[in-house]
């Protein structure tokens, strides 16, 4: 009766560590190239509440996750709002999001990030992910971390994640501009290529 009881025991464990693998397979962390993204509406430095949907002539996305403090943010700062003068007259607006909680890094604060946005004077929405749930939804981890999107019929489809460029540190050595290379991709109605670079930057803190 013992030896039944312990082969039942194994038996439960070998099923339920077997159901935990299957689940741990299918497990997403964010977005993928292809996937269609769900909306969001979040604070912006004006004050407003932003959401994709209320670009209604947009043809697509650049959405940053960035931040204040991170060296790799500062130093693409002149970068995103580059890449906002060349690809919102063309439709595909800068939508920056800041993910970090102003109680794990300091210098992130809602006012702070209204500051930065003012002395900077940012031309896109600086948008305020007060509960750390969009970023995770995408899968960002660093800051920047980029995310092309476009529009098709009613859903807005994953063309690129990754960096900006090939030298996050040091706009003066870039070789390889893979954001702008998508995007005017898209736009010629071509396919982005790369789809995916690594993205370099400081960890979320949130």
């Amino acid at each position: 009766m013992k030896s039944l009881k312990v082969l039942i025991a194994l038996t439960l464990i070998m099923v339920v560590s077997a159901i935990a693998i299957a689940s741990l397979g299918s497990f997403k962390s964010g977005y993928e190239i292809g996937d269609a993204v769900g909306d969001f509406r979040l604070k912006n430095v004006d004050g407003s509440m932003v959401s994709l949907s209320d670009f209604e002539e947009a043809k697509g996305f650049i959405v940053v996750f960035t931040c204040n403090t991170c060296p790799f943010a500062i130093a693409n700062q002149e970068r995103i709002q580059a890449l906002d003068a060349q690809f919102k007259p063309k439709g595909y607006p800068v939508i920056a999001i800041n993910p970090n909680d102003p109680e794990v890094q300091a210098g992130e604060s809602f006012k702070e990030m209204q500051d930065l946005a003012a002395s900077k004077q940012f031309t896109y929405p600086y948008l305020y992910d007060a509960n750390h749930e969009i970023y995770a939804e995408y899968g960002a981890t660093k800051t920047p971390h980029v995310y092309v999107l476009q529009k098709k019929d009613d859903a807005l489809e994953v063309k690129y994640i990754g960096a900006i460029d090939d030298s996050v540190r040091d706009a003066s050595t870039v070789t390889t501009f893979f954001v702008v290379q998508a995007v005017e991709a898209l736009l010629k109605g071509q396919e982005v290529n790369p789809e995916t670079t690594k993205a370099i930057g400081c960890s979320i803190k949130a």
